[in-house]
């Protein structure tokens, strides 16, 4: 069970002993339905609340952080009347997220497109291909390399340079 910061205080649950339905059924006596009773209407909130304080968001969030949420706090502001409070929240941390594994993904592929390595330069990422296996069934056995001359096997595109 995770562990719960109490401030040095040790923590008692709020429901009291009739938590679980084992111990409502066990025997309950019309005090304790009384407190059960009354322990759940207390649980209702009122339609004015939760209420926001002002400033929790500012200290909250420093400015760097605020600023990279506006778009996505905006969008979503204006979805919490369609889709409630907590829903709303939920996609927009979704989006977020999405969003975040989209430009990772839209970089990579740029940078591995663009940043090959090849003869004019010693930086990059070296991508090597195997040869395609030529089983004995295949139509094109024994095929052999493409590669004749020594030359050939460090080219790294030298070959094929319109220069």
């Amino acid at each position: 069970m995770a562990e719960r910061r109490t401030g040095g205080v040790k923590a008692f649950p709020i429901e009291g002993p009739f938590k679980s339905e084992r111990n409502r059924l066990a025997g309950m006596t019309d005090a304790d339905r009384e407190y059960r009773k009354q322990w759940l209407k207390d649980q209702i909130l009122s339609e004015n609340e939760p209420r926001p304080v002002p400033g929790y968001y500012e200290a909250r969030y420093n400015p760097i952080r605020r600023f990279y949420r506006m778009p996505l706090d905006t969008i979503f502001k204006s979805l919490v009347p369609m889709l409630g409070y907590e829903q709303a929240a939920k996609y927009r941390w979704f989006t977020g997220k999405f969003l975040m594994l989209y430009a990772g993904c839209v970089a990579t592929y740029y940078y591995f497109k663009y940043n090959q390595n090849d003869w004019t330069r010693k930086g990059g990422w070296r991508v090597l291909r195997s040869r395609d296996a030529v089983l004995p069934d295949h139509a094109e056995y024994p095929k052999a390399s493409e590669r004749n001359i020594g030359a050939d096997y460090a080219a790294r595109g030298f070959k094929e340079s319109p220069i």
